[in-house]
């Protein structure tokens, strides 16, 4: 239920120089330059002045012009809550409420062990940045409103939805966190417009990757191993493994077992932050032996000694070839085509050799096995078949 009191929106906004009374201790204080703020005049129940009589202290409470009515009447309602406990509010009145822009970087800092790497980090503070900072960012903490996230989603909602929708997360984070240290009360009102189906509903278009009919594979291959440039190698091999790009261009002799056939993929290179195990066929070991003699730390080194080929290098790769009709990750798409309409393996088999994630998180917690034994099967069939082309 709304706090109601004397004063409405359209007084705040006119009244002349001089302290107005709202009710229950609230105050509009104008001052003769005609900034507006408000005060709290409490009564903290055991506790005196000079003289001896009940001690009454006055709160700022923040500028008018950023802090609503609404606002000022709930957070005066919570200094009296503590006054009438005994507990003095000053301590809370003496903290400078932090600006939104604070908060959200402060936010960011405690975070950055947590993010899966420092582009993810950076993505969440850019996005605050950009859509957030240049509306809300000077605000006070305890001064923002349903309408002011309104003014940071409402423009991209429909347009760009889906950085929308991430944004709305971000900013609730941050209004979470600011209530969790006392410089915020009520209800998140992120929350609050979500509830209220407030925007519209957006229906998400799906972005698939362009794929290869996997009947095409094997002759695209053979045109690949006609070549003898590293990003030809690094495409083979990834064609071969069904890996993402960054796996496979981030890969290392170290994680190489030659003896055992396995590639052990860290967790920190992979999307799904577990470590992968992809069994290493003739194929895969053909395309790989050759480039130990580089000497490098890296299995697909770039042009840098040591660094890794450009994330574009396989696709520019493509490009060259004009296969328009085909990404790199859309060659995941093909195998897993492939697995289902020729290899006819079971569905977790195919999934755990894309590094997919099968089952709910019970279902993952019993099924511990990565079925590598049935998965080296299967990459043997598939990279027999894709190096038939090349034969």
């Amino acid at each position: 239920m709304a706090l109601s009191g004397k004063l409405t929106k359209k007084l705040v906004e006119n009244l002349g120089a001089g302290r107005h009374g709202d009710g229950n201790g609230l105050y509009l204080v104008v001052d003769p330059s005609g900034a507006r703020r408000w005060i709290v005049r409490v009564v903290v129940k055991g506790l005196k002045n000079k003289n001896g009589g009940p001690l009454r202290t006055d709160f700022g409470l923040g500028s008018a012009d950023l802090v609503t009515i609404n606002q000022a009447r709930e957070r005066a309602l919570e200094y009296r809550r503590m006054a009438r406990q005994g507990l003095n509010p000053r301590y809370n009145a003496q903290q400078d409420v932090p600006t939104f822009e604070e908060v959200a970087q402060q936010v960011h800092i405690e975070r950055l062990p947590t993010w899966k790497n420092v582009k993810h980090g950076q993505q969440w503070i850019n996005t605050l940045r950009d859509y957030a900072f240049p509306k809300i960012g000077r605000m006070p903490i305890d001064s923002i409103g349903q309408p002011e996230v309104m003014m940071c989603l409402a423009p991209i909602w429909t347009e760009k939805h889906e950085t929308a929708r991430r944004l709305s997360q971000r900013i609730k984070v941050v209004l979470d966190v600011a209530k969790s240290k006392g410089f915020r009360f009520g209800e998140n009102p992120v929350t609050a417009i979500k509830d209220a189906q407030v925007l519209p509903k957006v229906k998400a278009k799906p972005k698939h990757h362009k794929a290869m009919h996997w009947q095409d594979v094997p002759a695209f291959y053979a045109q690949l191993a006609a070549r003898n440039a590293m990003a030809a190698k690094a495409l083979m091999f990834t064609c071969l493994t069904g890996g993402r790009t960054g796996e496979v261009l981030g890969m290392r002799w170290k994680e190489v077992d030659f003896e055992n056939r396995i590639w052990t993929c860290p967790a920190a290179r992979m999307k799904t932050g577990e470590e992968h195990r992809v069994p290493l066929t003739d194929e895969m070991v053909s395309i790989i032996e050759p480039l130990r003699a580089m000497q490098s730390e890296l299995v697909f080194e770039g042009q840098k000694r040591h660094h890794p080929l450009s994330n574009m290098a396989m696709l520019m790769l493509l490009r060259r070839m004009d296969v328009a009709e085909a990404t790199v990750h859309g060659l995941r798409s093909t195998f897993r085509d492939w697995a289902a309409e020729v290899a006819n393996v079971p569905r977790e088999v195919a999934e755990k050799s894309l590094a997919h994630a099968v089952g709910n998180e019970v279902e993952r917690a019993y099924a511990r096995s990565d079925l590598l034994e049935k998965r080296r099967a299967l990459m043997r069939n598939w990279s027999r078949y894709v190096a038939s082309g090349n034969s």
